[in-house]
């Protein structure tokens, strides 16, 4: 009480009650976090070569115009995400692709897409979004989920250097309801 009044007194009162009540409110917001998935078998995925939308290798287009969309299939990609200290939680699980990605001019020039058949959710993603894939209760320490991973990239959007390749790390986030 005295901290208060003598705050007030000063003309801050107003910014101290804000705060405050700013600190109380936040504790009733869910927490974010990102999910340590280190336990996958392939930690970095190896891009296999990327095809026209026809399915024909971009090193066929040496003569005439380039296609202007680019496909990557990773194939089923196995994610293992640690979830030991939520048990027993309620959480949404979101797919994250990051803002930035060096030699990509535009985030419409990618769009991630996604098949499961496990309990995540399908969908897609580009750059700078989070999409959820997950919601309920936590019941395992580990969850175990395979994406059939796709990409397709607006060649007219990329922009690599001699020898650059398209590179970043897409992750996971769980936030837990309080």
């Amino acid at each position: 009480m005295t901290l208060l009044f003598a705050a007030r007194a000063r003309g801050t009162g107003k910014l101290l009650g804000f705060l405050l009540l700013a600190m109380c409110l936040s504790s009733s917001f869910a927490r974010v976090e990102r999910l340590d998935d280190s336990a996958s078998p392939r930690a970095s995925v190896i891009s296999p070569p990327m095809v026209s939308e026809q399915g024909r290798p971009l090193e066929q287009y040496l003569s005439g115009p380039l296609p202007t969309v680019g496909i990557v299939n990773f194939g089923r990609v196995e994610y293992r995400l640690a979830t030991a200290k939520y048990l027993g939680q309620i959480a949404r699980i979101y797919y994250v692709v990051p803002v930035f990605i060096a030699g990509l001019r535009s985030p419409s020039g990618l769009l991630v897409q996604w098949r499961t058949t496990g309990a995540f959710a399908s969908g897609s993603a580009r750059p700078g979004m989070r999409t959820l894939v997950w919601s309920g209760t936590v019941r395992d320490a580990m969850m175990s989920e395979q994406l059939e991973l796709n990409m397709r990239i607006d060649l007219r959007e990329l922009q690599l250097r001699t020898g650059e390749n398209l590179s970043f790390e897409s992750f996971f986030e769980i936030e837990v309801s309080p």
